[in-house]
């Protein structure tokens, strides 16, 4: 998959991620900027890509 991808990620984490960019945006941060914070955070709050549905254990 080659970088900046977004097809792996479920529609919420898009979302997510859209919602962090605006945020980011509000506070005068570039778009690059604010796109690439966004997608850091969704990463590291979820480790990226589809993780969702039934099958998956926690890891908590």
């Amino acid at each position: 998959m080659p970088r900046g991808e977004k097809s792996a990620y479920t529609d919420k984490q898009k979302r997510q991620a859209q919602h962090i960019e605006e945020g980011y945006r509000k506070e005068g941060v570039s778009e690059k900027t604010a796109e690439e914070r966004a997608w850091a955070t969704v990463n590291k709050q979820d480790g990226g890509g589809k993780k969702s549905g039934s099958g998956r254990k926690s890891h908590h």
